[in-house]
């Protein structure tokens, strides 16, 4: 006789898997989403979408807006009302979405827990890491305690930098912040995360205390995830540093995740690892004025000249030297005639002091060019307006 086929879990118990195993809000909308059979969202109290599973951009849109059709179920923990779970969709098992709303309301609660730490002392210390101005090891073990991260094993730094494509409503930087936060504090105990400074778009630093290299990656997978699909009409771009293994090195692995960050948002590659900016880590040890230098004595001129007459001469530059000094390479690349490219390095030349089609020219072109991305200076693009 062949054995019984083993029962399948009950639905309590397949939506508290993945809050035991602590994936979180996330682990609990697609647990949800899949025992529901249908599209399911939690947010918090201010409206901001957490988690959401099992839907499509539209039903996801539909779900955001509160449109017809969409059912929901307020989370409430005692006598205060945390969020509200939405789902698309009727004839729903009232047992199940009681326990599916009294786990959400506990995981939405976790999240906002205080022993995350003060928000203002965590972005305070976070940007005190990014602009370099804490170098101190005992200092920023210190700081970090202070504010429940223990990185007396070492630990890892990731970074995010989002910018809006078009107009978002409300304070769309917060809700990068706050989507980075929800998403870590499933997954990596003691993580915290704040804003760093930045003159245009969202940057968000984050420090995970750890000391495998598998947590790190697993934050940066997590991250990679959930933000694109949370965060719709922003364009995010994930970086990560190499594992500290000793709190002395955490000052290393700033440095290193601001770097990759550059570096992908450049080069439109994200999520990128420290390990994976090739010869860009050669830069690491520079100092920032030295950076400048190699900038300002090659492609700074053609960064002025391309942003006042609408030119394309760093990007010519980009191409060419991807294209391996190969004009008709180049032209193929940038949609123009092989005639426009000689023109443009001719003007190059004129401009940088650096002739292009030489090697040593093209070494110092390119050098400056990567000062630039680790700098985080953008590439100018205009409509070239060159004769042709």
């Amino acid at each position: 006789m062949s054995p019984a086929p083993e029962a399948k879990s009950s639905a309590p118990a397949r939506l508290a898997s993945p809050v035991l195993a602590g994936r979180g809000l996330p682990g609990l909308a697609r647990a949800a989403a899949d025992v529901l059979g249908m599209p399911v969202a939690f947010l918090d109290r201010s409206g901001i979408v957490l988690a959401v599973a099992g839907a499509t951009q539209a039903q996801e849109a539909k779900l955001t807006a509160k449109e017809k059709g969409v059912a929901t179920i307020e989370l409430i923990l005692g006598d205060t009302t945390v969020g509200e779970a939405r789902y698309l969709g009727d004839g729903v098992d009232g047992d199940t979405l009681e326990v599916m709303s009294a786990l959400a309301a506990l995981e939405v609660e976790r999240a906002r827990s205080d022993e995350w730490g003060n928000e203002g002392a965590v972005s305070e210390f976070i940007r005190a890491m990014l602009d370099g101005s804490m170098t101190n090891t005992d200092d920023i073990v210190a700081r970090a305690g202070e504010v429940g991260c223990d990185l007396s094993r070492g630990g890892g730094v990731l970074m995010i930098r989002a910018h809006a494509g078009s107009a978002q409503e409300g304070d769309w930087r917060s809700r990068v912040l706050d989507m980075a936060l929800r998403t870590i504090r499933a997954i990596a105990s003691g993580a915290i995360a704040g804003m760093g400074e930045s003159e245009e778009g969202a940057v968000v630093g984050i420090l995970v205390p750890t000391n495998e290299e598998d947590r790190l990656v697993k934050v940066e997978d997590a991250l990679d995830r959930e933000l694109p699909r949370s965060l719709s009409g922003l364009t995010v771009t994930i970086s990560r540093s190499r594992l500290a293994t000793g709190p002395d090195q955490i000052e290393r692995a700033a440095r290193e995740a601001q770097l990759a960050l550059n570096v992908g948002e450049a080069e439109g590659r994200s999520p990128i690892a420290f390990e994976d900016t090739g010869a860009y880590r050669l830069l690491l040890g520079t100092s920032n004025e030295e950076l400048m230098s190699f900038y300002s004595e090659t492609v700074e001129p053609l960064v002025a000249y391309d942003e006042q007459y609408e030119t394309d001469l760093v990007a010519t530059v980009e191409a060419y030297l991807d294209s391996d000094a190969n004009v008709p390479a180049t032209a193929k690349q940038m949609f123009t005639h092989r005639h426009t490219i000689r023109y443009r390095l001719e003007r190059i030349r004129d401009l940088s002091g650096h002739d292009a089609t030489a090697t040593e020219g093209r070494e110092r072109l390119g050098l400056g060019i990567k000062a630039m991305r680790v700098l985080g200076i953008a590439s100018p693009r205009g409509r070239s307006k060159e004769r042709t």
